[in-house]
Order: structure tokens, then C-alpha cells, then sequence
């Protein structure tokens, strides 16, 4: 009781602006303590049986739980805290803020993630104009910005070997910054739980509810909340599409790749080609499931989520949205003479996107699944709460 009378003080005071020196994850333990002497919404989420294992949140429990949280706001549709009441509890709005905070902390280098987070949207589509203009300068260097139509032929352009270099380097770069950075994720907020125990049906769980996005079902399979209390499965199925389309063009890629190398057959692929039919239903995808999440982001209360995000979430989605459009653009005009002015603004858009992968809302899917191995790895050690009150 006095606790609970303590947290109602220390909410007053932030709601009155007397006290504005708690960080995020500060706010965050303060609200979790009360959710924890509720516990209304156990049920909802992996983050409230996880929330129940502890009864503080230090800096590494902070991370944890906040990248296991979906921001489906189904908690704080349900909570009888929620604001106007003095408790101000509003669980997706602080972990929405702990999870930006993670963006930087982990990332490496610490200063590409520092200047993502600051002016996501602006670094997004300059990195990709200014690539984009590069590649265009290059190819006019060359001769003229139109030719010959050359029978989609993008090797006659920029040679393959070039191509090669300049995005592999760039793709092994995104690999070695995101791997790192989960390392460093799962180092601080499961120091005692080595990946090598995560094997087997936690990791397959893991793998199943980040596949599925099952926590962006609200804890009932009905979806998100809207404003206006409205379920809606909308966040989900534009995730799938953007995920699945995403993978889908990177399935393409490997095809390409092992048709070119181990059976020798050199690109361009006719239409009806496995990597052509791969990277059009993928680039379909990436056009829907993007410009829905961007739909829904610019239309979504202010109350759900992080203001300070919103710069991170629409370069990612912009990218995503502009790598779908020029590929598509190019697929369809690759027999004229402009096949490689498209091509060039393509390749610039997806050097763009390599680059800023590990720093956008990329790296947080790659911290939600590690969040949810955790998880699925904890659930299935004992409850060391109930052992010591047995």
C-alpha cells in the first residue's frame, strides 16, 4: 500500500511537470510496478508474464521488455490507470520511448544511430537522392543518360564484377553492424542465458511468433486498437506484406545469384523466370505493405506511441516504398532506353537502404526476435518469485 501511495505521488508530480528528471527507463519501472499489483492485462502479451518474473526493472529489464512489446496498445485501451488518471500509466507510450533509446545504445557505431534517430526521414531520402545522383553522374560520364534499348540487359550498364563490389561491401557492412548490435542487445539483457540454451523448441517458438507477428493480435487474435477502441488486424497484415515482400525479393536475389554462378545462366531472366516471379510478387508486397504502414502512421494517435519515432519509422518506410517502386519501374520499362537511368536510381535507392538497415526500424525486428528467444527461453525456467514464496 505504501508503495502503490509512493507511485501515486511521483505520478502527480510528473503529471504536473514537477518532476521531469526520470529517464525512460525510469518511467518505464514506475509504471510496470503498478502493472504489476494490477496485473489486469497478464493475459495480453508476452511482455506481462514476462513483467511478472520481476519485481524491479533496472536498465537492462527496461530494454528487454520494451523490445518484446508490440505497441499493439491493447493494454492501454484496457487500463484502468491509463491517462487522465493520476497514475498515468500508458505502457506503449514508454516503451515505445525505451525502444528508441535501445536503437542508439546498441548500435554501432554508436553515431550513424545517433543521427538516424535524430533525423531518420531526411537521412533516408537524402542518402538515397544522393546515390541515386551519383550513379546518374557516373552513367552520363560514360556516354549519354539513353541508349539503345538492350534487351533488359543491366550488365551492359554496370558491369556485374562493379556491382558486386559496391553492394556486397555495403551488405556485409549492414550484417557485421546488426550483428554486433544484437550482441551487444542480448549481452546486457540476458547476460545468463547463452544462445547456445535457446536452442530447440524455445528457438523454434521464437521463430513461430516473430514469423506470425502474434503479439500484433492484441492477446485475443482481433488486432490493435484504433482511437477509437476499434479492433483491426491492418498493422498486422501491412507488416506481413512488407516482411514477406522483403524476403521475397531477397529470395529473388538468391536465385539470381545461384543461377549465375552455379548453373551459368547470366541475367536478364525472361519473365516467367523464378527470380522475376519471385522479385514481382516480393516488390507487390513492398508497395501495399509499406504505404499501409505509412497509412496507418500518419493517422495513428499520438497517445500510442512515440512522436519522437516518427522521423525513424517513415525514412524506413519510405525507403522500403521507393526500392519496391523503381525496381518495378525497371522490371516494366527494362527493354527501352531508359532502362538505365532507372537502373541507376534504383541501385541508389538500395545502396540507401543497405546502408541505414541497422540504424532504422529494421534493427528493431532484429531486437524483437531476440527479445522473444529470451522469452521463449525463460518461460521454461522456473519462476525463482513463486520459489521463494513457496
Amino acid at each position: 500500500m505504501q508503495q502503490l501511495e509512493a507511485l501515486t505521488r511521483q505520478a502527480r508530480a510528473l503529471a504536473q511537470g514537477g518532476s521531469t528528471t526520470l529517464d525512460a527507463e525510469a518511467e518505464l519501472g514506475r509504471q510496470l510496478q503498478i502493472c504489476n499489483a494490477c496485473r489486469y492485462c497478464e493475459g495480453f502479451c508476452a511482455v506481462f508474464p514476462a513483467m511478472t518474473r520481476r519485481l524491479e526493472f533496472g536498465r537492462a529489464d527496461a530494454h528487454y521488455l520494451a523490445n518484446l512489446c508490440h505497441n499493439c496498445s491493447a493494454c492501454l485501451h484496457a487500463c484502468q490507470y491509463a491517462p487522465p488518471h493520476e497514475f498515468a500509466v500508458n505502457v506503449p507510450q514508454v516503451m515505445a520511448r525505451v525502444r528508441l533509446k535501445t536503437y542508439t545504445t546498441y548500435a554501432w557505431p554508436a553515431a550513424f544511430g545517433a543521427l538516424y534517430q535524430r533525423a531518420g526521414l531526411t537521412l533516408a531520402l537524402a542518402s538515397a537522392a544522393g546515390l541515386a545522383l551519383f550513379l546518374v553522374l557516373a552513367l552520363a560520364a560514360t556516354g549519354s543518360l539513353t541508349h539503345a534499348p538492350l534487351a533488359g540487359n543491366f550488365y551492359a550498364i554496370f558491369p556485374h564484377n562493379m556491382l558486386v563490389l559496391m553492394f556486397g561491401t555495403v551488405f556485409l557492412f549492414a550484417v557485421l553492424a546488426m550483428s554486433l548490435g544484437v550482441l551487444r542487445f542480448w549481452r546486457e539483457v540476458a547476460p545468463a542465458q547463452p544462445l547456445e540454451a535457446g536452442r530447440g523448441a524455445a528457438v523454434a517458438e521464437a521463430a513461430h511468433d516473430a514469423l506470425r507477428l502474434r503479439y500484433l493480435g492484441g492477446g485475443h487474435g482481433e488486432g490493435c486498437n484504433e482511437e477509437d477502441d476499434a479492433f483491426t488486424l491492418k498493422r498486422r497484415r501491412f507488416h506481413h506484406l512488407t516482411f514477406y515482400g522483403f524476403m521475397l525479393c531477397f529470395a529473388a536475389t538468391c536465385v539470381a545469384t545461384l543461377y549465375h554462378y552455379v548453373l551459368g545462366l547470366q541475367a536478364p531472366y525472361a519473365l516467367d523466370s523464378l527470380p522475376v516471379l519471385l522479385g514481382t510478387a516480393g516488390g507487390i508486397g513492398l508497395l501495399i505493405g509499406p504505404a499501409g504502414l505509412m497509412w496507418l502512421n500518419l493517422r495513428r494517435d499520438p497517445a500510442q506511441g512515440d512522436a519522437a519515432q516518427r522521423p525513424m519509422d517513415r525514412g524506413f518506410i519510405a525507403l522500403l516504398f521507393l526500392v519496391s517502386l523503381t525496381g518495378l519501374a525497371l522490371l516494366a520499362w527494362r527493354d527501352t532506353r531508359f532502362m538505365g537511368l532507372l537502373l541507376a536510381v534504383h541501385l541508389g535507392v538500395v545502396m540507401a537502404l543497405f546502408l541505414t538497415l541497422p540504424y532504422g526500424k529494421f534493427a528493431h525486428g532484429v531486437f524483437r526476435s531476440a527479445a522473444l528467444l529470451k522469452y521463449a527461453i525463460e518461460r521454461r525456467q522456473p519462476n525463482r518469485l513463486q520459489l521463494g514464496s513457496d
